[in-house]
């Protein structure tokens, strides 16, 4: 199954729309993550529209609108892996793990918050996934969101991809 990873998309204040290379991939997409951040329903609405299935949830910076259509914490079963989707996830250090005891049950984690890339694995073996963002790049060089393949219990072909300056 084909993955497609984002969070902290921020619409409108980041960016007026998400980048057309990001669309290109949502048909594509057998499951689409998105870690938060939205900012807008109009963003979750289009995200709803064009993707065969969305796990998703809500970060600090999504309102009233958006808490009432999505969880805190998303669960999903992927090609035979255990798959979390949280926006915050605390610092760097530790994070690891962190996020090995509070979520002892999962395979894979996506997160988002911070806006910088991450792929590492706990002791234990959970994959802690963090596409960065398609529209602010902070501090990092490029714009970013991630895809992968699940299959047969294996995470691979696990893609960061760098998005041209807006």
């Amino acid at each position: 199954m084909r993955l497609l990873l984002t969070t902290d998309t921020h619409l409108p204040k980041r960016a007026k729309q998400l980048p057309e290379q990001l669309l290109a991939e949502l048909p594509r997409a057998d499951v689409v993550f998105h870690a938060g951040d939205w900012v807008d329903t109009d963003t979750l609405d289009l995200l709803e529209s064009r993707s065969r299935r969305l796990v998703a949830v809500y970060g600090n910076n999504d309102g009233p609108a958006l808490r009432e259509r999505l969880p805190e914490v998303a669960y999903a079963e992927v090609g035979g892996l255990r798959f979390g989707v949280v926006h915050e996830t605390g610092a760097a250090q530790g994070r690891e793990t962190r996020c090995a005891a509070r979520f002892p049950d999962l395979d894979v984690l996506v997160f988002g918050h911070s806006h910088i890339p991450w792929d590492t694995t706990a002791p234990g073996g959970l994959r802690l996934l963090n596409p960065g963002s398609p529209t602010d790049r902070r501090r990092q060089p490029h714009c970013t969101y991630l895809t992968a393949t699940a299959a047969d219990g294996r995470l691979t072909d696990v893609e960061l991809h760098r998005l041209p300056p807006r």
